[in-house]
């Protein structure tokens, strides 16, 4: 006698977490640091300077078209393929070039911080997401398992959010003030010498520099976190 397992009917969308995003992420950097080693070897072979400069151009442009091409015409990266997730347009279907283009470029320049939002979200959503109108859902649902997902998260009815734009005001207010009172702390913590060259920093010194930057990075996610669900200050939720 078999038992059969009841798969979801629903064609609800069922947006990645961040340990599955995250995954995808790592593989798309194995991917690009073997191209990277890959054409350092050949530039190397060759010991030609005219080919070493037309290998290095055709490999910048392959990694800076890799991530908007595939994610305009398949929905997702090499990295998003085999992680099972697909990157979606609000509007339906795989989002536009230039699109995908600004995603890669927002979330370079953001890094790390671009997914402290992603809880804070309905959707799942890092800053380079809402920013595109996107989002990251799992591809085929079959091969999925239920703590690779989640699904849209319900707000409450009664509770009338602040606009997007004056979250993100309010937001990058409390962002500055934060990162003034912390930094004139951890410049008041330090010594003079460390101060003025970093070479002088002695054990305490780099101590307190990396307390400060982990706890900088907690409060960002933070600030953002409570910002985004209309939990701070001058942009509450009523």
């Amino acid at each position: 006698m078999s038992i059969e397992v009841d798969r979801p009917t629903t064609t609800e969308p069922r947006y990645a977490r961040f340990s599955r995003r995250l995954r995808g992420i790592v593989l798309d950097w194995i991917i690009a640091s073997s191209v990277i080693a890959g054409a350092l070897m050949v530039a190397a072979s060759t010991r030609n300077d005219d080919v070493s400069r037309a290998v290095g151009f055709l490999v910048v442009a392959a990694l800076l078209l890799y991530e908007p091409v595939l994610v305009s015409v398949t929905g997702g990266t090499l990295g998003h393929y085999f992680a099972n997730l697909r990157v979606v347009d609000d509007r339906g279907g795989n989002v536009s070039f230039p699109k995908a283009f600004a995603r890669m470029v927002i979330k370079g320049l953001l890094g790390w911080y671009s997914f402290v939002i992603l809880a804070a979200t309905r959707r799942n959503q890092a800053i380079h997401d809402l920013m595109t109108r996107s989002t990251v859902q799992i591809r085929d649902l079959a091969k999925a398992s239920p703590g690779q997902y989640v699904t849209e998260r319900n707000e409450s009815p009664s509770a009338m959010t602040p606009s997007r734009g004056r979250r993100v005001v309010v937001i990058f207010a409390y962002l500055v003030l934060s990162y003034l009172i912390g930094g004139t702390i951890a410049i008041g913590s330090m010594s003079r010498g460390c101060i003025q060259n970093e070479s002088f920093c002695s054990a305490g010194d780099r101590i307190i520099n990396v307390l400060g930057s982990l706890g900088l990075l907690f409060l960002t996610a933070l600030i953002i976190g409570l910002g985004w669900k209309g939990s701070l200050f001058g942009a509450r939720n009523k």
